[in-house]
């Protein structure tokens, strides 16, 4: 029995069957459903998209009625529509990217769209930053055995490390991101889209 016990342990091993990939195969999969969709993402965007499934839109509601002011703003500022209507962030889909397209078109009411984006930011209990750094690490370990090839990789690496030495998280999307794809969306909470928003939209 013990020989039996020694040899599958072997094999598993030596396959790395054994090995939790849980982690791994999720992060692959935020990831590939990203390039897939914004093929000129950076590792800042790739970040941001993680960092937005941990911390939600937290981090820029401050100001309620600032972040309407902004909302109305940035509506009147561009007319072209770009972008899926809604996209699952991160790795554990925690929320959504929701595209302000969906305003455009008139398939959301404004009102129900701004205090959906305002209430995703109850209940979230995001990590410490120091929490956050180790997520990371991980989740950027597994990008680099992907070999992608992402532009200014190395750039973008010490940039975020350096973010992470001065006890900052934020992320920024990158300039050639923002110029490729020019996006206009807000962060919604899984729970509160599916309930609230998704059965607005107009099937495809």
């Amino acid at each position: 029995m013990k020989r039996i016990l020694f040899f599958a342990l072997a094999a598993c091993l030596s396959t790395g069957a054994c090995r939790n990939d849980g982690f791994e195969a999720t992060v692959r999969t935020a990831v590939n459903r990203q390039l897939r969709a914004y093929p000129e993402s950076t590792l800042k965007d790739l970040y941001k998209n993680f960092f937005q499934d941990k911390f939600g839109p937290g981090h820029i509601i401050a100001d309620t009625a600032g972040a309407g002011q902004y909302l109305r703003s940035e509506l009147l500022s561009y007319e072209n529509i770009e972008g899926e209507t809604a996209e699952p962030t991160g790795r554990e889909g925690n929320f959504y990217r929701v595209n302000l397209s969906v305003l455009k078109t008139g398939q959301v009411p404004y009102e129900v769209y701004f205090d959906a984006f305002i209430r995703s930011v109850e209940g979230i209990q995001p990590p410490s930053v120091k929490e956050w750094e180790r997520e990371w690490e991980r989740i950027e370990a597994v990008i680099a055995s992907m070999r992608l090839g992402l532009p200014d990789y190395e750039a973008d690496r010490g940039e975020i490390a350096e973010r992470f030495a001065q006890g900052e998280f934020a992320g920024h999307h990158s300039s050639r991101f923002e110029a490729s794809y020019s996006p206009h969306y807000r962060i919604i909470s899984k729970e509160i889209y599916e309930r609230e928003i998704a059965p607005l939209l107009l099937p495809d």
